[in-house]
């Protein structure tokens, strides 16, 4: 199965994991890393094929709705495969974004609390979508199909 495009918020959530150094690519098994989430409660367990061409990941997104997960966003941002902006980053930081998500439930809600966070922390809306469009183009050129190599 193909893995589908995840909602554009979830690029956001992959910037701010790595910013938050929630992202770990340093697991002994080649291929594969760690990403805790926001609030530190989950550790997902996510894979990625050299060849890009398969992936997996232990969250919610990619398990239940297929698609790419922020987890496997994350990743392929660290591995230089998709941009990454520091300074988007930043300001992305520290952001329980798994509170936010139960909390309202829709994503464009939670992607306005982001954006006027992210602005009191001087970074303008502008940046913001700019940076989530770039990374979200790259995606949408990758096939990536689902791996059973997630599975406990």
């Amino acid at each position: 199965m193909r893995l589908r495009l995840p909602p554009k918020i979830k690029v956001l959530e992959a910037a701010a994991a790595i910013a938050d150094g929630r992202v770990h690519l340093d697991v002994p098994e080649k291929g594969y890393a760690r990403v805790i989430s926001s609030d530190g409660s989950r550790t997902y367990t996510v894979y990625v094929s050299e060849d890009l061409r398969e992936a997996c990941s232990t969250d919610n997104g990619t398990i239940y709705r297929g698609y790419i997960g922020y987890p496997i966003i994350a990743v392929l941002m660290l591995k230089d495969v998709l941009p990454y902006d520091e300074r988007v980053g930043k300001a992305l930081a520290g952001i329980n974004w798994r509170r936010l998500n139960e909390k309202y439930k829709r994503y464009f809600i939670v992607e306005k609390i982001i954006k006027n966070i992210v602005s009191k922390r001087g970074i303008n809306e502008e940046i913001i979508e700019q940076f989530k469009e770039d990374v979200y183009s790259k995606l949408k050129r990758l096939k990536i199909y689902l791996s059973t190599k997630c599975r406990s």
